[in-house]
């Protein structure tokens, strides 16, 4: 069950049909959860067209990614009680991108979060290494044989991966929950 109230057309990530983890949309963007997130509250912005560039977005799309970007921001340090946030958008498969969407992250950030991970920073090695593959983690999501790795079309990552058997893909209930909280959280921000 979608967590949008009349959602009725699919909503793709690239090519993944995304619908049911969408919490918020809007003329050209929409929000949704993360199958793999680095922390809680670890959510994505995408433009509803599918686009693999920034550069390729219109300035329509871009203001209403950017400004959703913002709104979204503003509920995910309010609902997860952040002090920070990291904000991500890797550009081309060369900066990180496993999926051909443009997608921002959101990552909720606390005082020594990562800590037990190596500190502040180890969000970035998070981000381009296997734990930050969105890509991967949707195609084992959909694979028969999730233990089959997938075919990745990055390059190799300068950073290793960072206890990557610790994060789990959550199952599609988990995910539900947390877009339905999140799409009732959407409605008590204003839109501007």
């Amino acid at each position: 069950m979608p967590a949008l109230k009349g959602a009725t057309v699919p909503i793709h990530f690239g090519s993944f049909i995304v619908t049911p983890q969408v919490f918020l949309q809007t003329p050209l963007s929409f929000a949704l959860v993360n199958l793999k997130p680095i922390l809680p509250g670890h959510v994505l912005v995408c433009p509803r067209r599918v686009v693999s560039r920034v550069s390729n977005l219109t300035p329509a799309e871009t203001s209403d990614l950017f400004l959703t970007v913002r709104r979204v921001s503003r509920m995910i340090e309010r609902v997860y009680g952040a002090s920070s946030l990291n904000i991500a958008i890797q550009d081309g498969v060369h900066a990180g991108q496993s999926v051909p969407h443009v997608h921002a992250h959101i990552i909720p950030r606390k005082a020594a979060d990562l800590d037990h991970r190596g500190g502040t920073d180890a969000v970035y090695d998070l981000l381009d290494g296997e734990e930050g593959d969105v890509g991967k983690a949707f195609r084992d999501a959909q694979s028969a044989t999730p233990d089959t790795p997938a075919q990745d079309q990055r390059t190799t990552s300068r950073f290793p991966a960072v206890d990557n058997e610790q994060r789990k893909p959550r199952s599609l209930e988990e995910m539900c929950a947390e877009a339905h909280m999140l799409a009732n959280e959407m409605e008590k921000e204003p839109v501007e």
